[in-house]
């Protein structure tokens, strides 16, 4: 009798049909092969980028070196948010992991103390952080360098799931507020950063009842600068309030987070209840049903477009590269100039580390062409930067060429308008065989963003 009792609680799920369809994990298409794209944008990468790169140090500035595991990885969906607002469960329901032993720990109580990377594999099985750190085919040997705790805190999920194939999951800790990093152990906002530089759509999950946002939030926001695109906004465990209130909070939460989120198009906010259970009856079933869908078909487009969003992220990364090695050149190039056979090069060059402006430093950057104020890096970074590598360590720009090689920068320059552009043209071409090709009639429009709704 008590197991029939048990029987008659246990809530009813609903319908899982639409994940099926929106996703598209019932049809047996072979995915695209990009492999030859994926092999071009490499050795652009490596013979255009690569070179500046390693010349000027980039990745002591900005912590983000590419690996050739990373160019040919999947997209990867980011989970951030709060403690117990539902994040393992929405990746539980996802993959319709319930009630399967490997579903992740879901509960009240802060239970995801680890990054958890869920993958695709043949069969079930988990892989220690310190192994996945080790194996350089996959994307994420760079985490090593965040040290033995933090990857004793890094746990890899293999799930032989159809939506695996196409694209990872990462779920994150918790954001428990009033909590020090020196607690956890190892640089957490680091390895945030780490997985947000990378990820190609960022989940901030909310639960409606316990809206605060408090200092680690508030720090998050600040890293999450200049990814606003891939934010979206998730306000979970929305059948669990009354229609006026869950109005009123959806309130509170914009005006939480607008003073975070400096943006002229505010994120997209999706309310519902992501999870596998019926909904509440007396709320609006039909609105959480069609949020759901909407999320489901921003996943897909992330999927979709994975290649030319891999594209434009090594295009961006070229870009960011290109303003570092021009500011380091006028750097050295200022600093030569105010030398004289008497003066000492420490005080001189703390001088011009101190005040750039006094130099012109950063105004001669944003006069040449195609530099944007917006990808400028912060001066205070370049403090720090030269603190670790002197100036006289680095070679002026009109010196890094060869003659068989050619100019570092006229390479990445290349790579940037005209390599990078083409190779995003090319898949498009491949889409539609019956299309000619450019060079035969010169159709020279631009590549149209595929992502962005018209």
């Amino acid at each position: 009798p008590a197991e029939e009792i048990e029987e008659a609680t246990e809530p009813t799920k609903r319908d899982r049909s639409h994940l099926e369809s929106t996703l598209k994990l019932n049809e047996d298409k072979p995915a695209d092969d990009f492999s030859g794209v994926l092999q071009r944008l490499r050795k652009i990468y490596h013979s255009s980028i690569k070179p500046l790169e390693q010349s000027y140090r980039y990745n002591e500035l900005r912590q983000h070196e590419i690996t050739d595991g990373e160019i040919t990885s999947k997209p990867m969906v980011l989970f951030l948010g709060p403690w117990s607002v539902g994040k393992s469960s929405m990746i539980n329901y996802l993959l319709g992991l319930d009630d399967t032993p490997y579903q992740l720990y879901t509960g009240a109580e802060p239970t995801t103390s680890e990054f958890t990377v869920i993958m695709h594999g043949p069969k079930l099985r988990t892989i220690e952080g310190i192994v996945m750190a080790a194996d350089s085919a996959r994307s994420f040997s760079p985490l090593e360098k965040f040290g033995q705790n933090f990857l004793e805190k890094l746990i890899g999920i293999e799930v032989p799931h159809k939506l695996l194939e196409r694209v990872t999951f990462v779920d994150t800790p918790g954001i428990i507020e009033n909590r020090k990093q020196q607690e956890r152990g190892y640089p957490f906002n680091d390895v945030c950063q780490w997985f947000i530089d990378r990820a190609d759509l960022i989940f901030v999950v909310f639960d409606p009842t316990k809206l605060d946002v408090g200092l680690e939030l508030e720090m998050l926001f600040r890293q999450l600068k200049g990814r606003e695109s891939q934010i979206r906004i998730i306000l979970n465990k929305a059948d669990s309030l009354a229609t006026q209130e869950l109005m009123r909070v959806y309130g509170a939460l914009f005006w939480s987070l607008a003073p975070l989120i400096n943006v002229t198009e505010p994120p997209r906010v999706y309310v519902s209840s992501f999870w596998p259970h019926e909904y509440q009856p007396e709320t609006h079933q039909d609105l959480f049903l069609k949020e759901e869908i909407s999320l489901l078909e921003d996943l897909n487009q992330v999927i979709e477009n994975r290649m030319e969003n891999k594209i434009a992220f090594i295009r961006q990364h070229a870009i960011r590269v290109r303003i570092h090695a021009l500011l380091v050149d006028r750097y050295l190039q200022t600093y030569k100039d105010k030398m004289t056979f008497f003066s000492d090069g420490e005080l001189v060059f703390r001088d011009i580390v101190e005040d750039p402006d006094k130099f012109f430093i950063f105004k001669t950057i944003l006069a040449k062409t195609n530099v944007s104020k917006f990808d400028l890096p912060n001066r205070e970074a370049y403090k720090d930067f030269f603190g670790i590598n002197p100036i006289t360590s680095f070679k002026l720009l009109s010196q890094q060429c060869s003659y068989m090689g050619g100019c570092f920068l006229e390479k990445i320059e290349k790579a940037i308008t005209r390599e990078l552009p083409d190779l995003l043209g090319s898949l498009g071409l491949g889409k539609k065989p019956n299309i000619l090709s450019c060079d035969v009639t010169g159709c020279g429009e631009t590549p149209k963003n595929r992502y962005r709704k018209p």
